[in-house]
C-alpha cells in the first residue's frame, strides 16, 4: 500500500492506494471504530462491495443508504433524500459518512457531509478510475443544476481516501475509459514525462495491469494533492485541473446529464482546448495529434456532439464557474505539458474549434 498525504494543516488527510484495501478497512479506519458509520453507495456498487465493507466494520454501529446510479441523479432531490434518511435515523454529528462509489456518490456524500448539522466527517472510498484519480481527492463537493454542472456545492475535505485498485476489475469498459480522460489531463497540465509514460504503457493501461495502474493512480493523486495543498479553494493554480472541463461541462449540460459520461465530455474538451492552443501557436500539430491518438486509443471520443455548435457551447460556458467579470477563463496548453489560464480567446478561434 502506498500512502500520500494531502497537506492542509489541520485538514490534512491520507490518500491510501493499493490492492485489497477494502478487506483491510477495519485496520485502516481503526481511529473511527467507536463511531457510527453511514455507508452511502448506489444500486450498482453496493451489491459488489457493501457486504465486504460492512463485514470489516461489523463492530461499529452501521447504517446503509443506496441512491440510484447515474449522473442524472446528482441533484438536490437526491441530496434531500439522504438528509431525510439521516434525520429519520437520528444520525448525530459523531457519525462518519462513508462514500462508496464513483464521482457522483462521492460528490453528493461530500456535500451532505459539508452541510448536515453544519458539517460531519466523511471518508471517500472511490470505486471508479475517474473518482480514484481525481474527484475523491481535494474536497470539491456538489450537485448539478439543470442549467449547470456542480453549481451547488462546497469545498469540504474528507478525513481519508481509500483507493482499492481491485474495484477497477468490475468497472464497465466505458466507465474505465472515462477515467482515462482525467489521467491524460494530468500529463498535459503538469508532467510531460507522465504523458510519455502513458503513451509508452498505453496497452498495459488499457489491459488494466495492476502494477501500471497503481503507478498511474499514485502519480495523478500526487499531482492533485500538491496543487490542492497550494490552492485549496481554486483562487488561482487549482483552476488548471479544469483543462477540458469548460467545454466538457457544456456538452454534459446540453446533451443531458448521464447521456455523455463526464470523462467522455472532458476528453472532447481537452482536444478542443488543445486545438485553441494550436491556433495560438502554443503547441504543434504533431503534439495535438498525439493527444487525439492517445485519447482515441483509450476508447474516448475526440469530437463533440453533432447537435452542438458555437451558439450552444457558449450558452452553457457563459455560466461556467470560472467566469470572472463576465469573461470566460479558459485553460489551454501554454506548452506541451503545462497550461495557462486566459481570457484571451477570440470569438473567431472559438468558432473555428466549435463550429
Amino acid at each position: 500500500m502506498d500512502v500520500l498525504q494531502l497537506d492542509l494543516a489541520e485538514r490534512s488527510y491520507p490518500i491510501m492506494v493499493g490492492q485489497d484495501l477494502l478487506a483491510q478497512t477495519s485496520h485502516l479506519l481503526d481511529q473511527f471504530s467507536s463511531r457510527p458509520f453511514v455507508i452511502i453507495s448506489n444500486e450498482t456498487v453496493a451489491p459488489l462491495y457493501a457486504n465486504l465493507l460492512s463485514d470489516q466494520l461489523a463492530n461499529s454501529e452501521l447504517y446503509f443508504y443506496h441512491i440510484p446510479d447515474g449522473e442524472q441523479y446528482k441533484t438536490l432531490n437526491t441530496y434531500q433524500d439522504i438528509i431525510t434518511f439521516l434525520l429519520e435515523n437520528n444520525i448525530a454529528r459523531d457519525a462518519v459518512l462513508l462514500a462508496l462509489g464513483g464521482g457522483v456518490v462521492g460528490d453528493i456524500v461530500g456535500f451532505v457531509a459539508a452541510t448536515y448539522q453544519r458539517g460531519i466527517d466523511f471518508i471517500q472510498v472511490p470505486t471508479t478510475l475517474l473518482s480514484q484519480v481525481d474527484s475523491s481527492v481535494g474536497g470539491k463537493t456538489a450537485v448539478n443544476h439543470p442549467l449547470g454542472k456542480n453549481m451547488i456545492g462546497a469545498f469540504y475535505q474528507p478525513k481519508a481516501v481509500i483507493i482499492d485498485t481491485n474495484t477497477l476489475d468490475t468497472l464497465p469498459r466505458h466507465q474505465y475509459a472515462a477515467g482515462l480522460a482525467e489521467v491524460v489531463k494530468y500529463g498535459l497540465i503538469y508532467d510531460v514525462e507522465f504523458f510519455r509514460f502513458l503513451e509508452s504503457n498505453r496497452q498495459a493501461i488499457l489491459n488494466r495491469d495492476k502494477q501500471v495502474l497503481s503507478t498511474v493512480i499514485h502519480r495523478c493523486c500526487s499531482i492533485k494533492a500538491s496543487i490542492v495543498a497550494e490552492d485549496e479553494k481554486e483562487s488561482g493554480l487549482r483552476a488548471i485541473l479544469n483543462l477540458g472541463h469548460t467545454f466538457g461541462h457544456a456538452i454534459e449540460a446540453e446533451m443531458g446529464y448521464g447521456n455523455w459520461l463526464h470523462g467522455e465530455a472532458v476528453a472532447v474538451g481537452i482536444v478542443q482546448a488543445c486545438h485553441i492552443a494550436l491556433l495560438k501557436g502554443r503547441i504543434t500539430q504533431s503534439e495535438l495529434n498525439r493527444v487525439v491518438e492517445l485519447l482515441a486509443f483509450f476508447n474516448l471520443p475526440t469530437k463533440g456532439p453533432q447537435e452542438m455548435n458555437f451558439v450552444t457551447y457558449m450558452k452553457h460556458m457563459a455560466k461556467d464557474k470560472k467566469v470572472m467579470a463576465k469573461q470566460i477563463r479558459f485553460i489551454i496548453p501554454s506548452t506541451f505539458g503545462s497550461v495557462e489560464i486566459t481570457t484571451d480567446v477570440t470569438e473567431d478561434e472559438l468558432q473555428t474549434v466549435l463550429g
